[in-house]
């Protein structure tokens, strides 16, 4: 499998985003908020692009029909190409807290959510009883964002974020967090049905 470190130059070119215009600040401004990170001190957390790992979609999917979606738990990424091989895009994310919360293997895309509305799972209402019941889509409180994408997995998704300080560290019960410019322009691109691996 290729796990060759991507350059500034290469991931700009493969992705096709505008990562200085638009993801770049909001990385840069993590680093000065709140640190979510439970595995180490927050000066020695990879929080930006330049700790993503080069992939290439022959490593993990046997086809691209519908197009897939690899998420990387190691450089805390999400990735995505179209079933046309035109289109590879790559974007910081969230991952989650800790091993117990970590699924790995294939799954894929079962509902796609704008503005979705969210409501804790009972195991994180029972470790946090003052989660509120619901936050209704729209609300900035809203740990989901603008756009959410269900796995096949009960409770796992692939979404935008409340808080852009989560983007590139463990702070997910599970899923994975993009920012909402990003998760809106992966929601664009992605079908009921896309493939998703989770490594």
């Amino acid at each position: 499998m290729s796990s060759h470190p991507v350059s500034r130059r290469m991931l700009l070119s493969s992705t096709g985003l505008m990562l200085g215009a638009l993801a770049m600040p909001a990385v840069l401004r993590a680093q000065s908020l709140p640190d979510y990170e439970t595995e180490a001190p927050a000066e020695t957390v990879r929080r930006n692009v330049m700790g993503f790992t080069q992939q290439v979609w022959q490593d993990h999917f046997s086809h691209l029909r519908r197009g897939a979606i690899l998420c990387d738990t190691q450089s805390r990424a999400v990735h995505f190409w179209s079933e046309d091989e035109s289109t590879h895009l790559a974007y910081p994310s969230s991952v989650p807290m800790t091993e117990e919360f970590t699924r790995r293997g294939m799954t894929e895309v079962t509902l796609k959510r704008h503005m979705p509305t969210w409501i804790p799972t009972p195991n994180m209402r029972e470790r946090d009883p003052s989660l509120p019941e619901r936050v209704e889509g729209g609300d900035p409180k809203n740990p989901m964002g603008t756009r959410a994408m269900n796995l096949s997995w009960q409770y796992y998704r692939v979404h935008g974020i409340d808080n852009p300080a989560k983007v590139g560290r463990r702070a997910s019960n599970g899923c994975f967090g993009l920012m909402n410019a990003h998760v809106e322009e992966l929601y664009e691109l992605v079908q009921v049905g896309t493939q998703v691996r989770v490594i």
